[in-house]
């Protein structure tokens, strides 16, 4: 089976709710997102609970609306599962713990919030992509907090400030291209 039609074949899984597809996604994907949350301090049951409500949100979502995965299944579901752990601790950052109060935090409104940031998250991936490669290497370089002197060793910049200069001008241009996309305005009015 071609990887196209093994991804196709995961995601009608994960649609219709056939068992044995959703236990191969669990085979291929747990592992990673068990490893990604552990190290980012969670436990055994916080990476179940990703793994869930990940799949909960990218059923409903791939149900909602013509839905296209462009990468691999595994890859965007792994993207959809550290983002629902950011988002978890980001929560659990905010929330303040007292055990008198009743948490009212619906289900419904968590995977519709999920499913906005995951929107938000592949326009960022699809106006990354259509920026000059350039900008792609220098803003990735920026995004992982790499220094400006080895970003400037690394791309053959003379001095920092240029590439301060190169990163300001990417940042823009990425802007930019979200910015005129029309569901950057379908997203900021949510």
């Amino acid at each position: 089976m071609s990887a196209q039609k093994y991804d196709n074949y995961l995601l009608e899984s994960l649609i219709n709710g056939n068992e044995v597809g959703i236990k191969e996604i669990y085979k291929k994907v747990y592992p990673k997102v068990f490893t990604y949350v552990r190290t980012h301090d969670g436990t055994e049951e916080d990476a179940k609970d990703v793994m869930q409500k990940s799949l909960l949100q990218l059923s409903v979502r791939a149900q909602a609306k013509d839905f296209v995965i462009t990468s691999s299944f595994e890859g965007y579901f792994f993207t959809t599962c550290k983002n629902v752990w950011r988002r978890e601790v980001k929560i659990h950052k905010s929330r303040v713990t007292n055990s008198t109060v009743i948490d009212l935090v619906h289900e419904e409104r968590e995977i519709a919030l999920a499913a906005y940031e995951q929107e938000k998250w592949e326009l960022f991936q699809q106006k990354l992509e259509e920026i000059s490669e350039n900008c792609r290497k220098i803003l990735q370089f920026f995004f992982n907090k790499i220094p400006y002197s080895k970003i400037a060793d690394t791309l053959g910049y003379a001095t920092e400030n240029t590439v301060r200069q190169r990163i300001f001008k990417c940042k823009s241009k990425l802007k930019e291209a979200i910015q005129t996309d029309s569901r950057y305005n379908e997203l900021k009015e949510l």
